[in-house]
Parts: C-alpha cells; structure tokens; sequence
C-alpha cells in the first residue's frame, strides 16, 4: 500500500520496498553516503533475515528518493523479552534533503513499527534531526552496546522500553563491519 504525502511542492509515496527496488536503494545508498558500506550492509541485513521494516519514499512516477531500514537489536537479561529495532541507515536523494521527504519516511516507519507492538527503537545520528521524534539521549545511557555517545539514542514505544532498563544488546551481524 502507498500513503502518499504532499511535501512542498512534490507529492511523495512512502510504501514498504519491493525485490525490484533493490538495485536502485543500494545505489541511492552508495550515492548519499558516498561509499558502499551502507548498501552492504543492507544487503547483509536483507540476507540474514534481520530486517523489521524497510521503507521507501518515492516520487508520483514511482521514482525511489528515500529509504530506510530497521533490523532487528536483541536484548539480555531482563531485556531479552524486549522488541528492540535499530534505525538504519536512512538516505534521501541529494537533490531533495532538507525537503521533508526523510523527516516523513521516518515518522510514518516509526508509526507502524510502534503499531507492530516494538518497545525501543535504537538510532545513532545528530541529536538536533533525531530528538524530533523523540529519541533521547540520556535514555540512550542505559543501553550498554558496541556503540555510545552524545549520537547514539533511544525512543521507547511502551511501558517496558522505558522502565526495563539498563539493557544490554546485540545488533545483527551485519553490524560488525561498523564497530
């Protein structure tokens, strides 16, 4: 299903991606990040079954101009019974950043992840973009994983993913590549 939003002047589709998006998301990826390592790691993430959701923005011919990924994060301890995703990574076309068409992927994959019943959604990235759909920092200290610092951040959806904390997690595989 595509929910379509006007964003300034264009009318963007936001839909889950499709097996024929492929090639051109892990191009779109290379393009933004400027390296590979982001498209393999969505290729690694597709191939190991880790992916919770993946989204695209797209133009009113069909055009890919946004994407983001949310794998699966497995907690420990009292943890462990937590739905804990990650966000990332999220791109969107040069051409267009700084548009809306990103802050409207994200909140629209956040609104039906938190529809899927997930507890805490984990995202390293600028604390001033971020902290717009709530991610915080200081609730980002009680998760103890390879990754840490003023950019690494939590959003809890529930109860539990605010209150059964300190946490440790483990991303999936792919994620070695970036500790």
């Amino acid at each position: 299903m595509i929910k379509f939003h006007k964003i300034g002047v264009h009318q963007v589709g936001l839909r889950d991606s499709s097996k024929e998006d492929e090639p051109v998301i892990l191009s779109l990826l290379s393009k933004v990040f400027k390296q590979g390592n982001e498209a393999r790691l969505v290729e690694r993430l597709r191939a190991c079954g880790s992916l919770v959701l993946e989204r695209v923005a797209t133009d009113d011919q069909g055009k890919v101009l946004g994407h983001l990924a949310l794998s699966r994060v497995t907690g420990t301890g009292i943890g462990h019974r937590l739905k804990i995703s990650c966000l990332a990574p999220v791109c969107v076309e040069p051409a267009l950043q700084n548009t809306g068409v990103g802050t409207r992927l994200i909140q629209d994959a956040l609104d039906d992840l938190q529809g899927l019943g997930e507890d805490l959604v984990l995202v390293l990235g600028s604390p001033d973009y971020y902290a717009r759909f709530g991610f915080d920092g200081e609730l980002a200290k009680k998760i103890q994983g390879p990754y840490a610092g003023p950019i690494f951040m939590a959003l809890p959806f529930t109860q539990a993913g605010r209150e059964d904390l300190p946490v440790e997690v483990t991303y999936a595989t792919p994620f070695k590549e970036f500790e």
